[in-house]
């Protein structure tokens, strides 16, 4: 199966970047028999989309964080795969009966955003169920009663597959279902479909595949879900060498559905799989987007040679995300990786206004008088 060639068949193009809104997807939802099922804090409709004859249901959701799209990219692209005339659509579809909602919170969306509008993380809020767009999300989960749940978001660039350097790509968790994290049948039916997944994506990008970490959270709706009987899995799109838009991960979650659900269909889904999951090393914060090492800083008189880091904040601004660099840690910064690293080979530190770096200063500076670094990046 050649899964890259997959992909680029069935690509949503119209939809770029980290930037993902209502807006965007509604030209491509209008085209399908949606419904909507509500609407959101500050009254925009939250879709829902079910296809499907097969006898196993999969409940899909995605941008339940408004600022994490390239799950939403991914799931289209799927959408895409399964309306074609292919084999593997045709069979998904006699496989499964699907229901997706595509952007649960569409106000976060806009304005880019973890929270909805109201500031509540709809994923801290599968208890007390106080949103809108958190009680439609379970109205939908009760409905359709689900075999499997497929949770979908982004992780930040600082997380790496474990403490050697190699960059969490993609992520995954099987949730727990209580304080022990045990493993009972549900859990281990997730894990089994994420090794799956993990042996796939280790042919694309090999040890940048990360396991997330299990602590139980019972607000959280992966964890409540688990413990409602219903194996669900979390996916966690993540970052890859120069791919800050995402394009090449939203490819690799694309290539982890599609694969993942051949399993299930595949496969009786025996349980035997967990020291497999178990070994996937587990997501660590180990990364930065930049770091410059040897450099040469005046402190209080004193010439020093010391390391600093930079990282990147997205910023809305007029309709567009900006990467702004930011520094964020000065120090030895042992056991720390970098996007970007440079070596300033003791070129001294210079800026607009000091010799010496300071957390949350914009990284626009020079080192020596030949390296000048603008918004993170060498000139």
């Amino acid at each position: 199966m050649d899964y890259i060639d997959l992909h680029k068949q069935y690509k949503a193009n119209s939809l770029f970047g980290r930037y993902i809104t209502l807006k965007d997807i509604e030209p491509l939802l209008t085209e399908l028999p949606t419904m909507t099922i509500g609407h959101s804090v500050l009254g925009k409709p939250i879709y829902k989309y079910s296809i499907g004859n097969g006898k196993t249901r999969i409940f899909m959701w995605s941008q339940m964080h408004g600022n994490e799209s390239t799950t939403t990219k991914a799931l289209f692209d799927f959408l895409n795969l399964i309306h074609s005339e292919n084999p593997i659509g045709v069979k998904l579809l006699e496989e499964f009966t699907f229901c997706f909602l595509p952007m649960v919170n569409p106000d976060g969306a806009e304005l880019y955003t973890r929270e909805n509008a109201n500031k509540v993380d709809l994923n801290r809020d599968s208890l007390d169920l106080s949103q809108p767009e958190s009680r439609l999300l379970r109205q939908t989960f009760d409905e359709f009663q689900p075999h499997f749940c497929y949770n979908l978001h982004d992780q930040r660039t600082i997380f790496g597959a474990g403490d050697r350097g190699n960059v969490a790509t993609v992520s995954f968790l099987a949730p727990s279902y209580n304080e022990e994290r045990a493993i009972n049948e549900v859990r281990s039916k997730a894990m089994n479909v994420i090794v799956a997944m993990n042996n796939e994506l280790q042919k694309h990008i090999p040890n940048q595949v990360g396991r997330f970490d299990d602590g139980f959270n019972l607000n959280c709706i992966g964890d409540r879900f688990t413990s409602l009987n219903v194996p669900t899995i979390l996916f966690e799109a993540g970052h890859y060498a120069d791919d800050y838009y995402r394009e090449y991960t939203r490819k690799m979650i694309f290539i982890a559905l599609v694969s993942g659900l051949r399993h299930i269909y595949e496969n009786d889904v025996v349980h035997n799989k967990n020291d497999n999951y178990l070994q996937i090393p587990q997501n660590k914060i180990v990364f930065y987007d930049f770091i410059y090492k040897n450099v040469k800083i005046n402190y209080d008189g004193n010439e020093i040679i010391t390391n600093f880091a930079a990282q990147y904040k997205e910023e809305l601004i007029d309709g567009k995300i900006q990467f702004n660099a930011y520094i964020v840690e000065i120090g030895d910064l042992n056991g720390k990786y970098a996007h970007y690293q440079y070596n300033a080979h003791k070129m001294s530190y210079s800026d607009e206004f000091e010799s010496i770096p300071k957390i949350n200063q914009k990284a626009d500076f020079c080192l020596g008088i030949n390296m000048k670094i603008v918004n993170g990046l060498k000139k």
